[in-house]
């Protein structure tokens, strides 16, 4: 009888699989959703079931208080084993009929990956039965949430988007914008910003009408805003591209064990396919990361920066000094996508506020990597990828942090701890406004600071014996 290698087991037994309790990431086609919704006259259509479409519609509503239509088409068990051709052809008949949409873009589900659906064949028969009729451009992202978070649909969409639209004519001085998954109020922000140094520009994608409407006299189907067509084909003759994240998804889901071809984000597409330079920055969270931001404005305008932001830049750093006495050497956890956690992770080291666990659902490989190269703090940083909420609870409960900064899936830690949740980021469902809150630049910058001194200086206060009107 062969002898037993009990250390071989014991390893084995260490690796085996443990199941997600509360994972911290949502579904990959809700952030190609989000993404979509930025595309003027544009409507979602979910490849899979209609499960799938409801929880991002319950999402999206929730977050951003808006009517969100996302098509779905609504697998059986019949399409399940045969197919979804006859679906997908019937729900984009229904999508023209009911919306007349400038745009129909399809984003697969696990489902229908799964199965092996050929969602751009299935583009091409519809579009050649249906040679006699005008029909609304084509955009396809494949996004099974097996192989990504809703970052990486979100970008995958971007992506697709360029890929399937841009082309090339005669060049121009326009500046193509890519600042990936942000709020509302932020984008409408950056653009108040891009036009202050006098740029014209192309953005990508632009939800902030569309997905944070005025009030209706008259219900729409298509709400009013997002990126023209027109804007997006001309994408390929722009000076130059921007883009926001060192981490990215490169333009195609990063599965944990799956083998990378080349791949793209929409800035690399554009620069390989029209050689248009592209500069790619962190967020534009904190001071450091702004001016960063803010240099290469100044490059491509040719303009210095205009007053009103240089005022608002030193205010917020009489601010970082105002404050410093309250937050200096607090201890903080930092959630959500990985690009928002570097950002953060960058701005909370300038203000004096340690980071102990940086935890993001995404997988890339490159969270530490990227934090190593922004954090100027000499404390462990605990990185947690490929995260689940119980896991940060239970390292939060032995490290004791005095903040954690997130959005709302991440209040049960707070109130178990009893300590303050600074709600960032998406989603956002037990506040209102949370698609208006800024996080960019000096003036987002701003908010952000004020909001952690004041949750950190509430918390003192609320548990002090005395009491006290003054700080």
């Amino acid at each position: 009888m062969e002898e037993i290698d009990i250390q071989l087991i014991k390893e084995k037994n260490d690796k085996s699989f443990a199941s997600t309790r509360n994972a911290c990431k949502l579904c990959t086609p809700l952030g190609a959703c989000i993404a979509f919704k930025g595309i003027e006259g544009c409507v979602p259509l979910i490849h899979g079931s209609q499960g799938c479409a409801t929880y991002i519609r319950r999402y999206m509503i929730s977050h951003y208080r808006e009517p969100v239509d996302i098509a779905s088409s609504n697998f059986s068990e019949e399409s399940t084993i045969f197919g979804g051709n006859k679906n997908f052809c019937l729900g984009i008949d229904n999508i023209i009929a009911q919306y007349n949409p400038k745009v129909v873009a399809i984003a697969s589900t696990c489902l229908s990956e799964t199965i092996g659906e050929d969602v751009p064949q299935l583009i091409r028969e519809y579009q050649l039965k249906n040679t006699d009729k005008e029909l609304p451009r084509f955009i396809y992202a494949s996004t099974p949430s097996y192989q990504g978070t809703h970052i990486d649909g979100f970008h995958e969409a971007v992506a697709a988007t360029v890929k399937a639209i841009s082309e090339q004519s005669t060049q121009n001085q326009k500046i193509n914008f890519f600042p990936g998954f942000l709020s509302t109020e932020d984008l409408r922000y950056l653009k108040e910003i891009l036009s202050d140094f006098e740029l014209e520009y192309n953005i990508l994608a632009d939800y902030s009408d569309s997905l944070d409407n005025p009030s209706w006299e008259k219900y729409m189907r298509i709400p009013d805003g997002g990126t023209s067509i027109e804007n997006i084909v001309d994408m390929g003759n722009a000076a130059a591209s921007i883009e926001f994240g060192y981490i990215l998804n490169k333009g195609r889901l990063a599965g944990k064990n799956k083998k990378q071809t080349k791949a793209y984000t929409a800035a690399q597409y554009l620069e390989e396919k029209f050689s248009i330079p592209r500069f790619s920055i962190g967020m534009p969270i904190g001071i450091k990361e702004t001016d960063k931001f803010f240099k290469v404005l100044s490059r491509l305008s040719g303009n210095p920066m205009p007053e009103k932001h240089d005022k608002e830049r030193g205010r917020l750093i009489d601010s970082y000094a105002d404050g410093h006495k309250q937050i200096f050497g607090k201890k903080a956890v930092v959630y959500g996508e990985e690009d928002f956690v570097l950002g953060m992770v960058s701005f909370l080291n300038e203000i004096g506020i340690d980071v102990i666990i940086a935890a993001s659902g995404a997988y890339s490989g490159k969270l530490k990597g990227a934090i190593d190269m922004v954090k100027t703090q000499t404390n462990e940083i605990h990185i947690m990828d490929d995260s689940d909420f119980e896991n940060i609870r239970e390292m939060a409960e032995e490290l004791h942090p005095d903040i954690i900064i997130g959005h709302s899936k991440g209040y049960y830690i707070s109130r178990q701890l009893g300590i303050p949740l600074l709600r960032v980021g998406f989603p956002i469902h037990d506040r209102m406004g949370g698609q208006r809150i800024m996080h960019v630049g000096y003036k987002g910058t701003q908010q952000l600071f004020d909001k952690i001194v004041n949750a950190i200086v509430e918390q003192k206060q609320n548990n002090s014996p005395v009491g006290y009107k003054y700080i």
